[in-house]
């Protein structure tokens, strides 16, 4: 990686250049290139025609967007059944009809509900109404008024006449998305981002309101060169909770654990646009077919670090309707979710355990490095999810693993119940505090209690992994947080609880960049260019 590679977008800086100019036709910028996931960089399903925006809609997860119903066809006759595009706004939706409508609808759902952001912009870029541009701009505008919403509310509270807490959700991201464009996105003509906004008001409310917020927006424009920021010297969390859009209790924390200096270049680094990696799957081609291929299409890649086949691309789009990823030549994860499956070090004769494999990445990857055999037990709690690995594992032709439904802190099949492992792979549910520039709506959902109550869980699913391991036997345990108590604590107390395993220092099987002093893999995005993430192999003695 060379130096322009490893520096962080600074506040705002080189946002520009993803937006493409109005006045000609763009080079969309790929939504998909964000990736919708906690735990890890996540497969999408191999089935293009129920993309896993709708899939997973119909999970709790993620409800479908309300719209008003569609009108209804007339009946028809005969053996012939009405066809109804799922794909197709409804007729007479016209209040939500273009990018910055849509934008203000998505980020109210995220503000008021658990719906996951990408997860709704997925579902709207899926439908017609809106073109290439738009839906880029789509894009941009909800990641971005999530990623920097406190400064934005900085301004917004500032300037606003009145309790900026009372205003309602939709009016608050109305004037969100017009001052992000106004603030960040300098293609965008200023009077463009008011005009729209007004209209906009116009439709949901009432003129009262839509004057409130042309007045408010034009005086931000007028004086918007003398705009007065926070400072360090005053109180120093509040100054970067602000300047870098995080809440204060996670600021503090890490001040506290790694200095101010530091903890600037973390949340500098959760407001880097996320880049596009890529596992190529040795069981369908090679790297160098890959590549090739690139270079042919005039792809700009690059080769991960720390996993050599892994590939990370400027832009690639429309990534998961391209032909090789249907068939299976590669597949969508981070580097840092890669690490774990090399971690754990599987071989051909295995009998290995995933214990939470959803969204399936880390279990094809184990399958990909046991060369397709062996035995793989990738376990989840969510039937849509089996259903959506089962269909990677045969994009990706992996023939290795059985799907269980089941809950891995206390299994009820059987099967399961009655076997030992020779390797154990537990990805935690945790924080997700290390991949907060792939899921930005994180920083704002999640309290300092919500760490605490995962720790309890991650325990005990620890333990039960225990339960299954073999004399002799390797487990990993592994995160995508970058917080000690989900991390190291957790390792720490199960090592006391049980004495029978030890560390196995992950020197030996990744970089030692990537090891802290414990031997056990730490990753941090302003330090490894990665995403965060934790793992330790842990190993229980043989008698």
């Amino acid at each position: 990686m060379n130096n322009t590679d490893e520096k962080i977008e600074k506040s705002g800086e080189n946002v520009n250049e993803s937006v493409p100019e109005i006045t000609k036709a763009p080079e969309a910028i790929e939504p998909e290139s964000i990736e919708p996931v906690l735990n890890e960089s996540a497969e999408k399903p191999a089935n293009s025609q129920e993309p896993e925006a709708l899939a997973e809609a119909k999970t709790a997860e993620a409800k479908p967007v309300d719209y008003k119903q569609a009108e209804q066809k007339p009946p028809v006759t005969g053996q012939q059944k009405p066809q109804f595009n799922k794909r197709e706004r409804p007729k007479g939706d016209t209040i939500y009809c273009d990018a910055r409508s849509l934008a203000v609808k998505i980020l109210t759902r995220v503000e008021r509900t658990d719906s996951y952001l990408d997860k709704l912009i997925d579902y709207e870029i899926r439908t017609d109404v809106l073109n290439d541009y738009d839906k880029s701009l789509l894009n941009e505008i909800c990641h971005g008024v999530i990623r920097w919403m406190r400064r934005l509310d900085w301004f917004l509270n500032g300037f606003y006449r009145g309790n900026w807490e009372k205003c309602t959700p939709e009016i608050k991201n109305t004037l969100r998305v017009a001052l992000y464009q106004i603030l960040f996105l300098n293609k965008i003509p200023d009077f463009a981002a008011v005009n729209e906004a007004v209209e906009f008001v116009k439709k949901i409310s009432t003129q009262k309101h839509a004057d409130v917020v042309n007045g408010l927006l034009r005086t931000i424009i007028r004086t918007k060169n003398d705009l007065v920021y926070p400072t360090r010297e005053i109180d120093e969390v509040k100054y970067l909770g602000i300047m870098q859009s995080h809440p204060n209790w996670m600021v503090k924390r890490w001040i506290q654990r790694f200095g101010f200096d530091e903890a600037q270049l973390l949340a500098e680094s959760n407001n880097k646009r996320p880049i596009l990696t890529l596992r190529i799957n040795t069981l369908k081609t090679s790297k160098n077919d890959v590549l090739k291929k690139f270079d042919e299409r005039s792809i700009v890649y690059r080769t991960c670090r720390y996993i050599d086949y892994f590939v990370t691309l400027r832009l690639m789009s429309k990534i998961y309707l391209d032909e090789d990823f249907i068939n299976g030549m590669y597949t969508v994860q981070d580097e840092s979710a890669g690490l774990p499956a090399v971690l754990l070090n599987p071989t051909e004769h295995d009998a290995v355990l995933d214990m939470c494999a959803a969204p399936g990445g880390k279990s094809t990857q184990i399958a990909q490095i046991m060369h397709n055999k062996g035995r793989i037990y990738s376990v989840d709690k969510y039937d849509a999810k089996i259903s959506m690995m089962k269909k990677t594992a045969e994009r990706l032709g992996v023939t290795n693993i059985e799907f269980f439904q089941d809950d891995a802190a206390a299994f009820e099949n059987e099967t399961l119940r009655s076997m030992k492992f020779d390797k154990i792979l537990l990805d935690a549910p945790c924080s997700g505090l290390g991949v907060l520039s792939k899921k930005p709506e994180i920083r704002w959902k999640r309290e300092p209690e919500n760490i605490t109550a995962l720790t309890e869980i991650q325990k005990r699913l620890l333990q039960s992994a225990a339960t299954y391991l073999k004399p002799g036997g390797v487990m990993v345990y592994s995160t995508c947080s970058t917080e000690h108590e989900e991390n190291m604590d957790i390792v720490k107390d199960f090592l006391e609880k049980n004495p029978d395993f030890t560390i196995d220092n992950a020197g030996k099987y990744v970089k030692h960049d990537l090891v802290n002093a414990e031997g056990c893999i730490e990753t941090f995005p302003h330090k490894h260019g990665i995403d965060g993430s934790f793992a330790a192999r842990l190993m229980r003695k043989s008698s």
